[in-house]
């Protein structure tokens, strides 16, 4: 794979292809073999010519009054997504959310890999979830470096956000996936990812009343 492609193909493009794919996977389960994009716009809501120029990315083309090949695009979409491939990952903080993702077999589907956990408290640290070790924070570097974990999963309460990643970075992940509210901030060469459910419920809230 290319990385290039991934440094010049625009964040909006990236985030509507797992639409994409979630919709072809669907069809090739119903034994569909062609689709255009004007079906998947039609489908999505996604203008059509935005969809080919998304599309273009994976070097793949549809064929004349014919369509997309829904098996090569589906797994063309995971392959450019990085879906196909194994990204070993830990989290930090194993309270409700933390837990929650430790028991979601579904994410490594999308190949993520959750191999531990860690956690401040002793009466969770040194304890399985959900078939997965828990261990103190203070094995983080140790036991990242065992594990060959490259992803950091946030789960800790906001005040402690930042220190957290901090750890991580020194640990020697290369990106993190924050689910806090707090904005985290790392060094050049990090990645970082934000899911805050608490900001997602803001805009819905606000999109309510308006």
């Amino acid at each position: 794979m290319d990385n290039t492609r991934h440094d010049i193909i625009p964040e909006p493009a990236l985030r509507r292809m797992p639409w994409y794919l979630a919709y072809v996977s669907l069809l090739r389960e119903r034994k569909v073999e062609f689709v255009s994009s004007t079906q998947i716009s039609r489908e999505l809501k996604v203008d059509a010519s935005q969809i080919a120029k998304d599309l273009s990315f994976l070097d793949i083309k549809g064929k004349t009054r014919i369509g997309y090949e829904v098996a090569l695009l589906e797994h063309k979409l995971e392959e450019f997504l990085g879906f196909r491939r194994e990204h070993r990952a830990v989290i930090v903080g194993v309270g409700s959310l933390g837990g929650a993702l430790m028991q979601d077999s579904g994410l490594g589907r999308y190949g993520l890999e959750i191999v531990a956990g860690f956690d401040v408290n002793p009466a969770v640290a040194g304890t399985l979830r959900h078939g997965l070790p828990v261990y103190n924070i203070n094995e983080l570097k140790e036991r990242c470096q065992i594990l060959h974990a490259g992803i950091g999963i946030v789960t800790v309460p906001v005040e402690h956000a930042q220190a957290t990643a901090d750890r991580l970075i020194e640990a020697g992940v290369k990106a993190i996936w924050n689910f806090t509210p707090y904005r985290i901030c790392v060094p050049d060469g990090i990645v970082i990812s934000n899911t805050s459910i608490y900001a997602h419920l803001a805009v819905m809230y606000n999109r309510m009343h308006s």
